[in-house]
């Protein structure tokens, strides 16, 4: 197997495994990504008449027969070829012969890689999108079942005000609504094609980046070749951010789930086929996933910082260090993932124990609701609040349900609501799905058949 950059010699060992890295082991699940931009490539050579059209037809059928071989997992990236790019080159020279030798002809490795990852990262959203949206859907519809379930709400960890289960779990709807959010209005970023730009200095050729563009399904291009180059790693670290936000959603989340399901609180209770036991306390069931999410949370956002430490200080061009920013995106995205299965799994089969948060409530917690009853009789509210707070032993109790019911302003327990919610969860959906639909269409005909990304 040659070598992309071969000048017929061979670098020690030590150097090759140590610039190898594992690239090539995380390049397998990039390979349709390197297909349909190495399909857009060819085809545009041979608009430009830069490639005769009997080669392109080699080419385009050489590199369809190299994605089913990929499909039917007969495809394989040795060591030796470095990375995926020339994995799929050598394979296309074996099958098409001198005609395979001429796909790399206007490119760069730099902006192969760019444009690889630029087609997976667009995927990722869509598909991120899509679980998010179904936990967000869940925890409206949690939120929703128990919304006149009164629970106490706490400030520093102490008992503050009346709320409700309701109001709790679509809090953490809204919040992870809003995260989706930021990573759906980051998608233009995303759908800038850098394919053309070479090794971020462009080539002498008449390339029309702008038809490569449109065949892999992009609204445009990248246009300046050097901030194509500039722009590997500040891309990864915004997705890599937005991740993060959605990670630290759920990471708080979780440790809720975790406090309010102990036996102190027992408010929740999480069935037993979601936790796990200790190898010598027969009666523990501990919520390992939970504890986790928050370990696993706090990785991604230490992904994140991995990247723009490793982009902060280059100089512009191509730097090897970018070849480091891969593994922090696909490591993350697949935490990300594992982390809604938990949480959406979570919220399904958690259940909510109303006695136990009922009896929750002391007079304490309608404080602030009794000095309010006084500002409602003439009273000012500091005047209210001195003579609540200096008389709490002569506190009345009152019906938590009650309490719930008094908050009719939007967004309070009484008023959840949650259609607002819901509307935003159904627009993000439709709009997904357009784009998704846009690409996906774009790589079917480009390729004359359906090119599955793997996310």
């Amino acid at each position: 197997m040659s070598k992309l950059w071969s000048k017929g010699y061979s670098i020690d060992a030590v150097i090759e495994n140590f610039t190898v890295g594992n690239d090539y082991i995380l390049d397998y699940r990039l390979i349709p990504s390197d297909i349909a931009g190495s399909l857009a490539h060819a085809k545009m050579l041979n608009k430009t008449n830069l490639l005769s059209q009997k080669d392109f037809e080699a080419i385009f059928s050489g590199l369809i027969k190299i994605l089913e071989e990929y499909e039917n997992g007969n495809f394989r990236i040795n060591k030796s070829d470095e990375d995926g790019h020339t994995a799929i080159e050598n394979r296309l020279a074996e099958i098409t012969g001198d005609a395979g030798k001429r796909i790399h002809l206007g490119r760069s490795r730099n902006d192969q890689v760019l444009t690889v990852m630029r087609i997976w990262m667009r995927h990722y959203i869509f598909y991120i999108l899509e679980k998010g949206a179904e936990t967000a859907g869940k925890l409206i519809g949690f939120a929703e079942k128990y919304k006149n379930i009164p629970m106490p709400g706490r400030t520093h960890m102490q008992p503050a005000m009346p709320s409700s289960v309701g109001l709790w779990a679509g809090g953490f709807a809204e919040q992870l609504l809003d995260d989706l959010y930021g990573i759906f209005s980051q998608y233009d970023f995303f759908d800038q094609c850098p394919l053309g730009s070479g090794a971020g200095y462009g080539t002498p050729l008449p390339l029309e980046r702008e038809y490569t563009a449109e065949l892999l399904g992009f609204s445009g291009i990248q246009n300046n070749s050097a901030y194509c180059g500039l722009s590997r790693g500040k891309f990864e670290s915004r997705l890599l951010d937005m991740l993060d936000q959605i990670s630290i959603t759920f990471s708080k989340l979780a440790q809720d789930l975790i406090l309010f399901s102990m036996p102190e609180f027992g408010w929740f209770s999480l069935p037993k086929e979601l936790c796990t036991g200790s190898s010598i306390m027969p009666q523990k069931k501990n919520p390992d996933a939970l504890e986790l999410t928050r370990s696993r949370a706090a990785s991604v956002g230490a992904r994140a910082l991995e990247v723009k430490n490793i982009i902060r200080s280059l100089p512009s061009g191509y730097n090897r260090d970018f070849q480091d920013t891969k593994g922090p995106v696909l490591e993350a995205a697949d935490i990300v993932s594992s982390l809604m299965d938990v949480i959406s799994l979570t919220v399904e089969k958690l259940q909510v124990n109303r006695e136990k948060l009922v009896s929750s409530f002391d007079k304490g917690i309608f404080a602030t609701d009794a000095a309010i009853d006084l500002v409602a009789k003439g009273a000012s509210f500091r005047d209210a609040y001195r003579e609540i707070g200096t008389n709490l032993d002569k506190l009345e109790d009152k019906d938590p349900f009650a309490a719930i019911a008094d908050r009719t302003s939007s967004g309070t327990a009484g008023n959840l609501r949650l259609d607002y919610a819901e509307k935003r969860l159904k627009e993000l959906v439709e709009k997904n799905i357009q784009r998704k639909t846009h690409v996906e269409n774009a790589l079917e005909k480009l390729a004359g058949r359906p090119i599955r990304i793997i996310v």
